[in-house]
């Protein structure tokens, strides 16, 4: 007989007596069979991919016993992450959780829309407006830099304000 096939009798030697030890290990600690029995296999190929250099006999088994143990902990600390992050995703508000796409969708809309619509108020009033909301001058700041007086710039983003919602109106769009 071949080296080779020296070894896989012996490899299944060895897995015919420490499966149903394995098994009970893994189970014990994760309590679901088919996961057990995954853990098993998985310990048993590690072995069977290191066969060559790896105790046999008592001390294979103890070798194996180490693995399934490990590789059972292991998934027992993935389930315990996953199981967080879904306690985690549960306590979170669902309102924003679903509507996260379609807020930013409506978002976006509804800024396309004012900016339209800023575009359709006078030119005078505008430039006002957009210096003071978006720009966030304060109105000595913006009488400044127009070579108006305050008191105008105040008018004029009074009456910027009022074309704009007008325009919004029109359209009967709520901007969020």
């Amino acid at each position: 007989m071949s080296d080779r096939g020296f070894l896989d009798a012996a490899f299944a030697d060895l897995f015919d007596d420490f499966y149903s030890d394995l098994l009970r290990v893994a189970w014990r600690i994760c309590g679901r069979t088919d996961v057990a029995e995954e853990l098993c296999q998985e310990a048993f190929l590690r072995y069977y991919e290191r066969r060559e250099k790896l105790p046999v006999g008592d001390e294979a088994r103890y070798w194996l016993i180490r693995v399934v143990k490990n590789l059972a902990f292991n998934y027992e600390k993935r389930l315990g992450r996953e199981r967080e992050a879904y306690r985690v995703f549960a306590r979170q508000p669902r309102n924003d959780l679903r509507n996260e796409g379609e807020r930013s969708v409506l978002v976006e809309e509804s800024r396309d829309i004012v900016r339209k619509a800023l575009l359709e108020i006078p030119y005078k009033l505008r430039v006002a407006l957009i210096l003071t909301e978006y720009a966030g001058y304060p109105y000595a700041d913006i009488a400044r830099i127009l070579h108006i007086s305050e008191g105008n710039v105040k008018i004029r983003v009074f009456r910027a304000r009022q074309h704009l919602s007008k325009i919004l109106q029109k359209g009967e769009i709520h901007v969020p």
